[in-house]
């Protein structure tokens, strides 16, 4: 808030803290109150015509501001780069304005920092060997763009001689192989799981104790052994074992992720049972897809391949 003060018979206009405000300093409170008046709500599409004030305003300030942006850009050695500094500093401008509270500095002491931390940044990305650290190691900066002698003697910049034209393809191709492998085998989990809560559920009814025989004939009432459901530890570990077999064959059989061992002398037998565990376990693997919907895209997959074969 400014106010008029005429305590030697001049008057004078005062900042709220009561310090005097030379004309810039003045134009550019003004500048800046126009800027934030004109600002829309939270939520609020800004007007025509407010973004032709701001814009006006906006211009405004970087006028009146011109000269110390000058006198910035030149104590920090950024001559050379003066686009890029004139650029960072009408950034620091307009963070400035977004970020200022009148009642804590006036808007030119505190678009001063503003200003002098993008220089700085700019400085730092700029010429990174200007910091001590770089100088112990006497590291020099080399622009990507500098012009460098190829291999058959025409010129190319560095970023030219570095690029892998490959590369992209590459980094899908490695991250779609590699979500593919945990698919795959948090699909194999899910099916092990699954096996292995059936089995269980086998054991356990198979371990509950059995209704003892009716003491006389007319007695309705049952009554149970005494003892608790023990799981047959033997049980368990044969279970762990066919899990272990049925995951190997579904890895190497049907998702190709680890060789399949079979003896040389393998019979058809056993061949058939694989070929049988195999096919149960995809008939299983393929409504886990479905009920689960980790495996949404896979089941989606399965059935955009499914249809065309429906349709012949």
């Amino acid at each position: 808030m400014l106010k008029w003060s005429s305590g030697d018979g001049r008057p004078r206009l005062l900042s709220n803290r009561g310090f005097n405000m030379s004309k810039i300093t003045i134009a550019l409170e003004a500048a800046v109150a126009a800027v934030r008046a004109n600002m829309p709500a939270d939520g609020q599409p800004q007007s025509a015509r407010q973004r032709v004030l701001v814009d006006r305003a906006f211009a405004q300030i970087i006028k009146l501001i011109a000269p110390r942006i000058r006198h910035f850009i030149r104590q920090y050695g950024l001559v050379a780069h003066w686009d890029d500094a004139e650029q960072v500093c009408a950034i620091a401008v307009h963070r400035g304005i977004q970020a200022y509270d009148p009642e804590k500095a006036q808007f030119t002491t505190f678009v001063n920092w503003q200003i002098r931390g993008e220089l700085q940044s700019l400085r730092f990305r700029l010429m990174t060997d200007q910091r001590p650290s770089a100088k112990k190691v006497e590291a020099v900066t080399v622009s990507l763009d500098a012009i460098a002698g190829g291999e058959d003697g025409e010129g190319q910049s560095i970023v030219a001689s570095i690029e892998d034209e490959d590369a992209l393809g590459r980094t899908e191709s490695g991250a779609s192989d590699y979500l593919a492998r945990q698919a795959m085998a948090s699909l194999t989990d899910s099916y092990v799981d699954h096996l292995r809560n059936i089995g269980v559920e086998r054991i356990r009814r198979k371990a509950q104790p059995k209704k003892a025989p009716r003491a006389e004939a007319g007695t309705r009432r049952s009554v149970w052994r005494t003892g608790k459901s023990m799981l047959d530890p033997t049980e368990l570990a044969e279970l762990e074992e066919r899990l272990e077999h049925n995951r190997k064959v579904v890895e190497g059989r049907l998702f190709e992720m680890t060789a399949l061992e079979t003896a040389d002398d393998e019979n058809s037998v056993a061949k058939e049972r694989v070929r049988q565990i195999a096919k149960r376990a995809a008939k299983t693997m393929s409504d886990l897809a479905v009920a689960d919907p980790r495996f949404t895209m896979m089941a989606e997959y399965r059935q955009s391949m499914l249809a065309p074969a429906a349709a012949h």
